[in-house]
């Protein structure tokens, strides 16, 4: 017997478990609208009827908005206006036969979207600064995290208001992620909920995000395209050798000056064909060179026709030639001496 009734003692009660009505939790979302959800102990067998209202609210509010998963309903979505969430909001959740009063101070539960437009930016002064925005400026505070070369995340606090961070003197060889989220600050009543995290902001090495860095592609291609460069060149260049386009003149070396004399032929290296046309191909005979020589009077005339004796100089190489005209004015000269016979005719034309 008393086996039977400890049986029907735990029956009793996992039922009651079964049909109790699950806890409602409230959060103000950016201060636009209240969500209140009950499906933190599962998704509820049947579907629930929300009711909230707040603080010195005349009427009971009911939940216009379901949020729903698997056709049950699992939360609500309230209108607030600004500044209710420091009163109390009440709520009642009708669960099958059973209803469920709360209470909630919702001045600590305001959840934030996360920040905008997550910028990064090179400074001109060599530091790396990370901006964002975010909707209440005066009331925010931020929290960052970020990272180098996706190694561990480092996170840092910012100040009410501020929305901006700065890395001071980043590596050019290195990555640098950022990622910022924000709650309501302790002048506008701290929140203790963190919004979520915004989208990444990446700056460096194999950058593909916000700010305009050089490609890495480039670099690893300039490699090639030097090789490519160079061996093209070479192609050219045997291409016009090839159709005899370029010719290649070897300009010698000019010789010191030597009191030795050199051959003028041996020094320009002549092709043999050019050298042969310095060489003479003809036979030339030798003939004799004379000078001759004007014929001074001497001092003394023979009035009889004597012979007037002149002496002369004749080089080795002439020959005597026999003079047959005596109106000739000039004698072949001799290196020897010799006497010519000059008639008294002949000496009156000379000196006429």
């Amino acid at each position: 017997m008393m086996l039977t009734a400890v049986f029907l003692l735990l029956c009793l009660t996992g039922h009651v478990f079964a049909e109790e009505a699950p806890d409602v939790e409230c959060v103000v979302v950016h201060q636009e609208y209240v969500k209140c959800s009950w499906n933190k102990q599962g998704i509820p067998e049947v579907n629930d009827t929300f009711y909230s209202w707040f603080h010195h609210d005349k009427e009971i509010s009911n939940c216009t908005t379901y949020m729903s998963e698997s056709s049950t309903n699992i939360g609500c979505i309230q209108p607030y206006n600004n500044n209710k969430r420091f009163t109390t909001f009440y709520t009642r959740l009708v669960h099958g036969n059973k209803t469920l009063h709360q209470r909630h101070e919702l001045k600590n539960r305001v959840l934030l979207y996360p920040p905008t437009s997550v910028t990064v930016q090179n400074g001109s002064d060599f530091n790396l600064w990370f901006y964002w925005n975010q909707s209440f400026t005066n009331c925010v505070e931020s929290e960052v995290r970020y990272r180098i070369n996706n190694k561990k995340w480092m996170t840092s606090q910012i100040g009410t208001g501020d929305q901006n961070f700065c890395i001071n003197l980043p590596s050019s060889t290195a990555q640098y992620e950022l990622q910022v989220r924000s709650r309501l600050a302790n002048n506008c009543g701290q929140s203790e909920l963190w919004s979520d995290w915004s989208e990444p902001a990446v700056w460096g090495y194999n950058n593909t995000t916000v700010i305009n860095h050089p490609d890495v592609s480039v670099f690893k291609w300039t490699p090639f395209l030097y090789a490519v460069g160079i061996v093209t060149l070479l192609l050219l260049v045997i291409m016009l050798l090839h159709h005899e386009r370029i010719r290649i003149i070897p300009i010698p070396v000019v010789p010191k000056p030597s009191p030795v004399l050199y051959d003028i032929e041996d020094w320009l290296r002549f092709s043999k064909g050019l050298k042969g046309n310095f060489k003479a191909n003809y036979n030339e005979h030798a003939c004799p060179v004379r000078e001759y020589c004007y014929v001074s009077q001497s001092d003394s005339e023979s009035s009889d026709g004597s012979t007037l004796s002149v002496t002369t100089d004749q080089t080795d190489c002439s020959v005597s030639i026999p003079v047959s005209d005596s109106d000739n004015l000039f004698t072949p000269c001799s290196s020897s001496t010799s006497d010519v016979l000059v008639s008294p005719q002949d000496e009156e034309q000379v000196s006429a």
